[in-house]
């Protein structure tokens, strides 16, 4: 028993290592273009933005994973899947908050996730333009090394409350409800995307809110929120893993967003 923990605590030390390599090689070949006037902005076919740095940062970890270990799999937001059904499985976000690198505003990130058996183990947030990287494993979660924590327990009247954006909000949930939650809190910004989350792990914020994502987008940040000892679900309640949407807080905090949220007007 004592040799099969030392086997597993030795696995996952190496994968934090190589996420932490995903992390460096993805940043070198992203601020180049960062803040570069000549970058060239494309849209997708569902509008979104996307860049070379996107493209090459993806397929730079890609590359990393089929080297590394070639028996996983992969999804990303640029190049899709492979092998979606491994064992392990490795789901990329090149540049998480797109619209902030290319209009030079250092709030965006790269989001790492390994899966395992179709859960997320491990999660990391790296921040190139800030120097930050986010890692969690659903027990422990650290920032360039020293362990952080969310916030402690908040009266809903005191919590800062995150979004990456408000048009989402109107589009895929209750704008009424969100009105409610920001009347009801003390402060609401959009300093969204992934450094939303980091901001939460840390202890600066208290409720973060997305209302549409996809795998890429999510995958890295139950691991982080859990282990900094915080709740993340889908906009719901349920299950963030098995959602397109995610509502993350302080554990004091989680359930009364999520019935604000979703109650019925009457």
């Amino acid at each position: 028993m004592k040799q099969f923990k030392s086997e597993i605590m030795q696995q996952a030390t190496e994968f934090t290592e190589f996420a932490t390599l995903l992390a460096q090689e993805s940043s070198r070949v992203i601020m180049p273009w960062f803040g570069n006037h000549e970058l060239i902005v494309e849209q997708k076919s569902d509008e979104s933005p996307v860049t070379i740095a996107d493209r090459a940062a993806e397929q730079i970890m890609r590359d990393l994973i089929h080297k590394n270990y070639p028996g996983h799999g992969v999804i990303g937001e640029e190049f899709g899947s492979e092998r979606a059904d491994a064992e392990h499985v490795w789901v990329l976000d090149p540049i998480d908050g797109t619209a902030s690198f290319t209009t030079g505003c250092p709030l965006f990130g790269t989001l790492i996730a390994l899966m395992r058996d179709g859960r997320p183990v491990l999660g990391a947030i790296h921040l190139p333009a800030l120097k930050q990287l986010c890692m969690g494993d659903s027990s422990t979660t650290e920032l360039n090394g020293k362990t952080v924590k969310m916030r402690p327990e908040f009266k809903l009247a005191q919590a800062t409350v995150l979004a990456s954006g408000i048009d989402t909000i109107k589009e895929f949930q209750s704008w009424q409800r969100f009105e409610k939650l920001l009347g009801r809190t003390r402060m609401f910004r959009t300093w969204g995307d992934c450094y939303g989350y980091v901001l939460l792990a840390t202890g600066w914020a208290d409720i973060m809110l997305d209302p549409i994502m996809h795998a890429w987008d999510l995958m890295a940040l139950v691991p982080i929120i859990e282990g900094a000892g915080g709740i993340i679900t889908d906009w719901h309640g349920e299950d963030a893993v098995e959602g397109t949407s995610c509502i993350a807080a302080n554990k004091s905090l989680h359930s009364k967003v999520v019935r604000m949220l979703n109650r019925h007007q009457k």
